[in-house]
């Protein structure tokens, strides 16, 4: 960028909203920015200010807006796929001898993937300021964030899976749907059919896999969202009821037949995107949760289920935590509390 020219770009919310829900997100440098949040078939409009040194002309071939949709894989940071790009020219050629601001709209755009910034890739969009001059263009980016919403799904199937042992374990586990909105509560119950080793540890963990490339050229991350401890030898953080004999079972590490711990495990406070399945051929990411069993002598056993994330518009969201609020005051139980409202 030459001195006698500075270019500035503001994202402004559209007229007459009030001002928008921004995302903190990672620059290349590991700083973090803010990004307004849009949503699909949302115009993006905004202005360019285009600022001149006092008593400097400027002469240029054009000035012009991009809007941008890419993905990059970090470990091919040299290519970048762009499966969105469209362009306005704001200024024709000439000479600018002051501070100008120039509108533009791109109306009604379609975005059809969520923006993610996961360990190996970035699907990021943004608007591109372009000041094109005869020996160095000027080049100014800035970002914004889409979210993406779909409806809840018609059906909902209750998960049910089994760990055991023939003749020493038979545990089986079973989570109240198998799909999920971010602020959502995972319901479950942990069934205790036959009980012959003595468990000191049980916990419950999310897992992303986030999966990039194709083969050959693949690789799969794995990240640990949370993990919960439900039985470690003491009553854990997060129990709140708990009859007299559930309590001494976990004191003693040990889990008789017959009982039943529930379970309820608090979405909210946690950093969920929604399931992402082959976007553009390029990357995808899968939730898991995970049960996982070890025993006195350090022998684990463990199950895992992949469940399906999804966002769901505000209006939507609102009357859901609202049928589930009446649903849970209407009813009294005994459940072992764990989430981000009671760790």
């Amino acid at each position: 960028m030459r001195n006698a020219t500075t270019l500035a770009t503001t994202a402004q919310s559209l007229g007459g909203e009030e001002p928008r829900k921004q995302i903190d997100s990672k620059a290349e440098t590991d700083r973090l920015i803010s990004c307004p949040v849009y949503y699909d078939r949302e115009s993006i409009s905004s202005q360019v200010t285009v600022r001149v040194r006092e008593r400097k002309r400027t002469t240029h071939d054009g000035i012009k807006v991009e809007f941008v949709g890419n993905i990059e894989l970090f470990y091919d940071r040299g290519h970048h796929q762009e499966f969105l790009s469209l362009s306005q020219e704001v200024a024709a050629p000439g000479d600018l001898r002051q501070t100008q601001t120039f509108d533009f709209m791109f109306k009604n755009v379609e975005k059809q993937y969520e923006s993610y910034l996961g360990t190996n890739v970035k699907l990021r969009y943004f608007i591109r300021v372009t000041i094109s001059r005869r020996l160095a263009y000027v080049v100014k980016e800035r970002d914004i964030w889409v979210h993406s919403f779909c409806m809840p799904p018609d059906s909902n199937n209750s998960i049910k899976m089994g760990v055991g042992i023939e003749d020493c374990l038979h545990i089986e586990f079973e989570y109240n749907k198998s799909k999920y909105h971010p602020k959502d509560v995972i319901v479950g119950k942990i069934y205790f059919l036959l009980v012959r080793i003595k468990i000191k540890h049980m916990e419950l963990s999310i897992i992303r896999r986030e999966t990039t490339g194709s083969p050959p050229i693949q690789y799969n991350e794995s990240e640990t969202i949370t993990k919960f401890e439900i039985m470690d030898g003491a009553p854990v953080r997060g129990i709140l009821f708990l009859p007299p004999h559930c309590v001494l079972a976990l004191m003693n590490g040990t889990s008789y037949r017959g009982e039943t711990i529930p379970i309820r495990l608090f979405l909210c406070g946690f950093d969920l995107t929604p399931t992402f399945r082959d976007v553009n051929k390029k990357f995808s990411t899968r939730y898991y949760l995970n049960l996982l069993l070890i025993d006195e002598e350090n022998r684990r056993y463990f199950k895992q289920q992949e469940i399906t994330i999804f966002r769901i518009p505000e209006v939507c969201l609102q009357f859901a935590l609202c049928i589930e609020h009446r649903l849970a005051t209407g009813v009294l139980v005994l459940l072992v509390i764990i989430g981000c409202a009671y760790v």
